[in-house]
């Protein structure tokens, strides 16, 4: 959540294999990628649910004006092309929406994903069904992951990756000059 404050926007890429190919080398190099663009938005918190009938009630997370739940945060992500054209219009493609209700008194927060339908749902293949895969989805969501989960001292998980994440995190927001895309391929590793 604070990652997501500081640092409100980002790119992730997506592979696409142009043609299915039988070496693992032959199919890196054949792969092109689509940018979506990610956008974090936080809503406020929802209230605690009632601890006086629960003797286990034990607030996990506080804040400096005392037990409160986080607020509740959404990312939007939309084809990078489309945000271009469309900018705050772009539909988004997938929405995933952390829910704090139970943060406090469970410390658990519920993720959800919605993929956005397609306006020709029901008119072609079931693949047609939606404006991306779940593969797609699953690749965004880790995308977010390997971008901001980490911390002051480093990462919350893997060493090299949340730091060289956090770098291009940093850089497309602080030294925008710096920045480039190529690294961002490098780094990001999509597979399933």
């Amino acid at each position: 959540m604070k990652n997501g404050r500081c640092y409100p926007t980002f790119v992730v890429p997506v592979p696409r294999v142009q043609q299915p190919l039988e070496t693992s080398e032959s199919r890196r190099e054949n792969t092109a990628h689509e940018f979506y663009y990610l956008q974090w938005d936080f809503h406020p918190p929802p209230p605690i649910p009632s601890g006086s009938d629960d003797p286990f009630f034990k607030p996990f997370y506080t804040n400096s004006a005392g037990v409160s739940n986080p607020p509740i945060s959404t990312v939007l992500y939309a084809p990078l092309q489309e945000y271009k054209v469309r900018q705050t219009f772009a539909t988004p493609y997938l929405v995933l929406t952390m829910y704090t209700d139970l943060a406090t008194s469970h410390g658990i927060v519920l993720l959800r994903g919605e993929i956005t339908p397609s306006t020709t749902a029901g008119q072609g293949s079931p693949s047609d069904r939606y404006m991306i895969t779940q593969e797609d989805a699953q690749l965004l969501t880790i995308g977010l992951q390997r971008f901001y989960l980490w911390n002051e001292e480093g990462s919350a998980g893997e060493e090299e990756l949340g730091t060289e994440g956090r770098e291009l995190l940093i850089a497309f927001h602080k030294k925008p000059d710096k920045f480039e895309w190529q690294d961002l391929l490098k780094f990001t590793n999509p597979t399933l």
